[in-house]
């Protein structure tokens, strides 16, 4: 059978489609959040939220209780909860580092009382795309749908705080509730990729699309469209790359994102990017 023809014969199976369109839906919302990681400097985050995942995996297994559902509300609960420590990005990086191993040797100990097979939990951290369900279609499209209204909903207050914290204030920002609010959509995020590629592989669905736009766009809202644009082609690209040639799509996925983030930062830079806060006659000027 040709390489087509095989690529044509899986896409009729019913966890080949789900999977694609979970990566169309993933697309469309986890790219924005890696502009949020970038631009908000918060990459200690999504380290901790992988390990608040596998507490809430345990978690889910110990009670009998879907593993995906409880990371997602651990993640959600995890993220609000280090909000108030999100001052400075030092601030955060302590607590993150202190998240990580609360999280970790909790869901290792949580484990090992509870005799639950760790096998599986592990397993999900990797993700499994082929086992992608109907609920995890769910998940991310809520995502798909939340984040970039948000985006277009705040953009204006998500142009200043990502441009300078102290400018977002004096201009009337609820920085302490945006914050809050951008620290749980993270976190929720990295919860909701686990099934696509696994929690240590989420990199390939929110930061490395996020990396290539900055590089190439020019303003918040350019920079937004490239990261969605750029996430859709290379989860298209690596699913199919992996079907194709019978390959695990976690890895492939993460690196066709990371040769395309590496050929932007390739390309001369003509002008130094800037998050371009949008008009408005009680905004300040930023100069």
């Amino acid at each position: 059978m040709s390489t087509l023809g095989q690529v044509t014969g899986l896409l009729q199976l019913v966890p080949v489609q789900r999977a694609g369109i979970g990566l169309l839906l993933a697309a469309l919302g986890l790219p924005v959040v890696g502009v949020l990681i970038v631009g908000l400097d918060i990459m200690p985050v999504r380290f901790a939220m992988m390990h608040v995942a596998l507490l809430g995996i345990a978690i889910g297994q110990l009670v009998g209780l879907d593993p995906v559902l409880c990371a997602l509300v651990a993640c959600g609960l995890a993220g609000a909860g280090v909000a108030p420590l999100a001052r400075t990005a030092d601030s955060l990086s302590g607590a993150m580092g202190l998240l990580m191993s609360l999280a970790i040797a909790a869901a290792l100990l949580m484990l090992a009382l509870s005799g639950v097979n760790a096998n599986g939990a592990f397993a999900l951290l990797w993700g499994s795309i082929l086992a992608v369900r109907p609920v995890d279609l769910g998940v991310l499209g809520v995502l798909a749908v939340a984040v970039p209204a948000l985006f277009i909903w705040r953009r204006r207050d998500l142009a200043l705080l990502l441009h300078d914290r102290e400018l977002a204030l004096c201009s009337g920002v609820a920085v302490q509730r945006l914050m809050v609010l951008l620290l749980v959509l993270v976190a929720v995020a990295v919860a909701g990729a686990i099934r696509l590629t696994g929690a240590l592989l989420v990199d390939a669905l929110t930061l490395l699309p996020a990396l290539a736009a900055r590089r190439l766009g020019r303003s918040l809202g350019s920079i937004t469209v490239w990261a969605i644009g750029i996430g859709a082609v290379v989860n298209a690209a690596g699913f199919l790359i992996s079907l194709a040639w019978d390959l695990p799509p976690g890895p492939i996925l993460v690196l066709a994102a990371g040769a395309f983030a590496l050929a932007a930062h390739l390309i001369p830079e003509r002008r130094t990017t800037s998050w371009r806060v949008p008009a408005s006659p009680s905004a300040p000027s930023p100069h």
